[in-house]
């Protein structure tokens, strides 16, 4: 039965009301399953640098499972040889020190050379990580990187990462030994989806053109 205020409206107005929010509710479900399918399909390929986006850091400046997940693929693209370096993207959340600093710690533990390790330690949010991350690349000269997050985070992060005029790929980061709820996975897609239909340009965002010559 339709909401009281919508049943006190005239009956085209209440018509389209209802028919603008079945519209917008068939997108954000369909938008939902677009993220999620997006997210469960490898797709790193040969760049200059891997991304890694940031996690929680937990009391004492222990890595989260989800911040050392990240880190342990990125680790593992690395030493496939996919890209020379690994820039590491996100500052302190409620606990310190820097998700840049505690993943960039992992990796030299797990075999990186301190010199492949980029660090952008300012970034609070998806739209700041690929901000931040733009200017660093930006002062190296790459433009190709692949990215580093949760499945469900991925599309999102690609979108931002385009409208800074960057070339990316993604790779998704799983937990070892997780397997989300269907409820959890359901929330988190569909977050996700909701923050791009509330977000027009990002959601548009189209691959940079590679200039010729």
């Amino acid at each position: 039965m339709p909401p009281l205020a919508l049943r006190q409206t005239p009956g085209s107005l209440r018509r389209g009301l209802l028919l603008g929010l079945g519209a917008l509710t068939g997108g954000l479900f369909g938008l939902a399953f677009v993220v999620d399918r997006f997210g469960q399909k490898e797709r790193a390929i040969a760049a200059e640098v891997v991304v890694v986006l940031g996690a929680r850091v937990l009391p004492g400046g222990e890595p989260s499972a989800a911040l050392r997940a990240r880190v342990e693929r990125a680790v593992a693209l690395y030493h496939q040889g996919l890209a020379p370096r690994l820039l590491f993207s996100g500052g302190v959340g409620l606990h310190p020190p820097a998700e840049a600093h505690v993943m960039r710690e992992l990796a030299v533990g797990l075999g990186v050379p301190e010199h492949a390790c980029l660090v952008e330690d300012q970034s609070r949010s998806t739209e700041e990580n690929a901000r931040w991350s733009a200017r660093v690349l930006g002062t190296l000269g790459l433009r190709r990187a692949v990215v580093v997050s949760d499945p469900f985070h991925l599309l999102r992060a690609r979108q931002y990462f385009r409208l800074h005029g960057l070339e990316v790929a993604t790779s998704p980061a799983l937990v070892p030994g997780r397997t989300l709820r269907a409820t959890d996975r359901f929330y988190w897609t569909l977050r996700e989806a909701a923050a791009l239909l509330l977000h027009p340009r990002v959601l548009l965002a189209r691959a940079p053109t590679r200039a010729r010559g």
